[in-house]
């Protein structure tokens, strides 16, 4: 810090200006005032806080969060790839008594993280567009492009995102969202994000059930208005892998034919999330053994995750996953549906057989 820098606490709501830095200690000017409670955050504006993105706190939040195998762990305030690698390294460890592996998001916030967003996806299994610190410290007329580019650049890369900040904020104190507020949701699913996510709305608001009603009916509206363009996603990609092609081949037939359901029998989750990364108005439900499978898939859009035992043999593991979309009324006598699964069955990453039935 140095005299002239901003800080901005509470995503912003109250700014200091340093007068002047002496030794640990900083002083400042309150400019902008207002009510401070706990645990809020700082940021500096135009980024550049030296502070890391893992403090010995995160270290030991990390190692409460395997002892009871969180699926997925966020992590704040990454600067680059390294942050991640390191993030994932430690849950790796804190897990490898549990035979468990977490999926990290981060959580982009940082003025600095938006240069090395493409390696930090890569390093990541999520992201979540952050809107509060990141529009403290790029500004907030930078935020809406950014949210386009990052939920792209995630669907490019095969990852999950996340929008979150101030999405119905109104409601914290009000029974409706404002206009704008709807627009936002919407708009945030129009560009492809995988999910929507409050804050004080529903931790401190007021109408915490109202929120979550208004949000998912918002969602859904926003989600029947897509273009379906699979034709043009399609255009120029080129697969190196069996099972990815697969999973393609299933969305490009179940498109034309007009398929009742895309059903994935999947060990890893992998085929149900290539399938996700596309626009389609078919649900797509993913069988799978795994409770931690399922509870992962459940975070990628348009994806409904069932838990079934497969048996090991191919047809007979046909014929169940048939039997269980006929009992929760998704398939019916005479609907025709696109089923992927793998030979041998149960093998991660083995997908490699497409079939279009007409349930019986």
């Amino acid at each position: 810090m140095k005299p002239g820098d901003s800080l901005l606490l509470n995503d912003g709501l109250i700014v200091l200006v340093v007068d002047s830095v002496k030794g640990d200690q900083i002083r400042t000017t309150v400019k902008l005032g207002g009510a401070l409670s706990n645990n809020k955050g700082i940021n500096k504006h135009g980024g550049g806080l030296t502070a890391p993105a893992l403090t010995a706190k995160d270290m030991e939040d990390i190692r409460t969060a395997m002892a009871f195998q969180a699926d997925y762990v966020a992590v704040s305030f990454p600067k680059n790839a390294t942050d991640m690698e390191m993030a994932r390294q430690l849950c790796n460890v804190a897990a490898a008594e549990f035979r468990h592996k977490p999926a990290l998001i981060a959580k982009i916030e940082r003025a600095e993280a938006i240069p090395n967003l493409e390696a930090i996806l890569k390093a990541s299994d999520a992201i979540m567009v952050a809107r509060g610190d990141l529009a403290v410290e790029v500004g907030n007329a930078a935020v809406p492009a950014l949210q386009k580019r990052m939920i792209r650049l995630a669907r490019e890369h095969d990852k999950v995102v996340i929008t979150a900040t101030q999405m119905m904020e109104s409601m914290i104190s009000a029974p409706v969202p404002t206009r704008a507020e709807v627009s936002d949701v919407a708009n945030a699913v129009l560009d492809g994000t995988d999910a929507v996510m409050t804050s004080a709305e529903t931790a401190t608001g007021k109408y915490p059930v109202e929120v979550v009603q208004q949000m998912a009916n918002i969602c859904a509206e926003a989600e029947m208005a897509e273009d379906v363009r699979l034709d043009a996603d399609f255009t120029g990609m080129a697969f190196s892998r069996i099972d990815q092609s697969i999973a393609m081949g299933a969305l490009f037939t179940a498109y034309h034919l007009g398929c009742k359901a895309i059903v994935a029998l999947t060990d890893s989750g992998s085929t149900a999330l290539w399938m996700s990364r596309h626009r389609i108005h078919i649900p797509i439900y993913a069988l799978t053994p795994k409770q931690a499978t399922q509870r992962r898939m459940a975070l990628y859009r348009n994806v409904t995750p069932l838990l079934m035992d497969q048996s090991a043999e191919r047809d007979t593991a046909l014929a169940e996953a048939e039997a269980h979309l006929k009992k929760r009324g998704i398939v019916a006598s005479g609907d025709i549906y696109a089923i992927t699964c793998g030979e041998p069955m149960g093998a991660p990453g083995g997908t490699n057989m497409l079939k279009i039935v007409r349930a019986a």
